[in-house]
């Protein structure tokens, strides 16, 4: 994922692979960051999905995020300290943490490296303007067909597709909390967009029938991802 971006060196990825890090897995649900929490790691996934999610005081939920496999999901934390929202495992998660005190250190001694963390720090801020202008804007149909394209090239960058199908197991309430729409609604988006002959979701796999037509759907435009390699 890193990479994508920027060539790293061969001292860079022995900086990464080094650490030190400490491994955890966790089920549906479990909570991974806790809101108003000062954690003294960051954490990347390894496997699963997570979500940054907002929870209001009725239980009502929004799903700010979603991560995927080689994400940094709070990468933020080093430099803010306090969590203002929840990260928890939307499917099985293995996350690997490492401490604040060694990215402290990798910022002050190895600063191409530092540069190339930062990059994905302005990414995520990227996505979250996209996802903001989705859900005050776009119509419902819009928004979901511009997540399917988003996570279909996000899971590409780390080899998470076959051909036009990734696998996606997040649950319909899920869904709905990402997009903001109530279960029914959301079920009635996704018809339209299979009726249209734009995807198919099948077993937890989601298929695009059509790229074309479903990024002309979703007004999709994919520079907000950032997947241009250049140097940093």
């Amino acid at each position: 994922m890193l990479e994508r971006r920027d060539a790293l060196t061969d001292q860079d990825r022995a900086v990464l692979q080094d650490g030190p890090w400490r491994v955890r897995d966790y089920e549906v649900g479990e909570e991974i960051v806790a809101e108003h929490a000062e954690p003294k790691e960051s954490c990347v996934i390894i496997s699963g999905i997570t979500g940054r999610t907002v929870t209001f005081a009725d239980g009502r939920r929004q799903i700010t995020a979603l991560h995927i496999p080689g994400d940094f999901v709070d990468l933020h934390a080093f430099l803010l300290h306090v969590m203002d929202h929840n990260v928890v495992a939307l499917a099985p998660a293995r996350m690997a943490f490492i401490g604040h005190d060694p990215l402290r250190r990798i910022t002050e001694t190895h600063q191409h490296l530092y540069r190339v963390l930062t990059t994905i720090l302005a990414v995520d801020a990227a996505i979250q303007r996209v996802w903001i202008a989705c859900l005050g804007r776009r119509s419902a149909e819009a928004h979901l067909a511009h997540i399917i394209c988003e996570m279909f090239l996000r899971m590409q960058v780390v080899g998470l597709t076959r051909e036009w199908s990734f696998e996606f197991p997040l649950t319909q309430n899920m869904l709905a909390d990402t997009i903001g729409l109530s279960v029914v609604h959301l079920n009635r988006t996704l018809m339209a967009l299979r009726r249209a002959g734009l995807i198919t979701w099948q077993r937890k796999v989601v298929t695009i029938t059509n790229w074309d037509r479903l990024a002309r759907a979703a007004e999709f435009d994919a520079t907000y991802l950032n997947l241009r390699k250049e140097p940093r």
